[in-house]
């Protein structure tokens, strides 16, 4: 029997982010995962190795692998509509699920399970902070790249973002934010005289 999930996986390519803004640079879903899965992982590491709490940087990094799969069967929503109220939140959160479940079908019957377990299961609830944390710190590199670029229509985004990012609570993220986010605002020659 053959299995369409990774064929599906790779469509994430043709989802288009931050649809209700002009974009000086696109951005789709695959190439979100990416970093989102990057940034996770190095929160990870900095709550594992900066602050001594025992966890697992690669389960953040899996977890961020798959957070937006769903994405994939429901298209990107944008945050303001997806977070313009709780009823539409929580509808929101039931058809990703519908989504998720729809496509774990698509897999052998033997696979389903890890893979349940990093979309939505308890491995997705045990690395949720982090992996937020990471799609949020996304957003924000995403605003100060479009910025750079000239493109004003990010602004405001720009500091809601960094403001979320700011009050999350999470040291791991205050960390990143003082240690790694002002090299996002140099040139290229400019990194490459950082010693």
């Amino acid at each position: 029997m053959e299995y369409s999930f990774f064929a599906y996986l790779s469509r994430m390519r043709y989802i288009g982010r931050w649809s209700l803004m002009r974009n000086a640079l696109n951005e789709n879903i695959q190439e979100h995962s990416h970093q989102v899965a990057v940034l996770a992982h190095a929160l990870g590491v900095i709550r594992r190795d900066v602050f001594g709490v025992d966890c697992d940087p690669e389960d953040y990094a899996t977890v961020a692998l798959y957070h937006d799969c769903s994405e994939i069967l429901t298209g990107d929503l944008p945050t303001p509509i997806k977070y313009h109220s709780a009823e539409i939140r929580d509808a929101y959160r039931q058809v990703e699920q519908l989504a998720n479940d729809k496509l774990l079908a698509t897999l052998p019957p033997e696979l389903r399970a890890a893979f349940d377990d990093a979309m939505s299961g308890e491995r997705a609830r045990r690395c949720h902070d982090l992996v937020k944390a990471a799609d949020k710190l996304s957003a924000y590199i995403k605003c100060i790249e479009e910025r750079k670029a000239g493109n004003n229509e990010f602004l405001s985004a720009e500091k809601q973002t960094r403001a979320a990012l700011e009050q999350s609570g999470l040291p791991e993220v205050a960390y990143f934010l003082e240690h790694f986010i002002p090299a996002f605002e140099l040139t290229l020659d400019e990194l490459g005289t950082i010693e």
